[in-house]
């Protein structure tokens, strides 16, 4: 089974949460939303030189994002509004959809949600 990494996941990760040493040898997909999020993070707690190193990590793990999923994930945020989703998670959760992948993560408003893989 593939994963969409949440950003959520992969700070997890970098933080050593060992409920996530299990996908240690899984190959992260990202968007470049998801990159962005993740270097804000690491930006507040290591070098920047280190900041810098896991940019360019997990630069190599970023997808394009199709128009059609574009389009889907923001229909798929209005219809959960009340949840207040990001449009990152709702990018990320469609591509994971329509990629027959998993959606790690441990952001509580995809817990219940189909195809997710929710992780603590």
């Amino acid at each position: 089974m593939a994963y969409f990494f949440d950003s959520y996941a992969v700070i997890a990760q970098l933080e050593g949460n060992p409920s996530y040493a299990r996908f240690s040898q899984e190959y992260p997909t990202i968007t470049i939303f998801n990159l962005a999020e993740i270097y804000w993070t690491v930006t507040h707690t290591l070098s920047e030189s280190e900041a810098n190193l896991i940019y360019e990590k997990y630069a190599s793990c970023v997808v394009s994002i199709p128009d059609d999923i574009l389009k889907e994930a923001i229909k798929f945020r209005k219809l959960h509004k009340k949840k207040n989703l990001s449009y990152t998670d709702c990018i990320g959760y469609i591509y994971a959809l329509k990629n027959n992948m998993k959606f790690l993560t441990g952001d509580q408003q995809f817990e219940h949600l189909p195809n997710v893989e929710f992780v603590k």
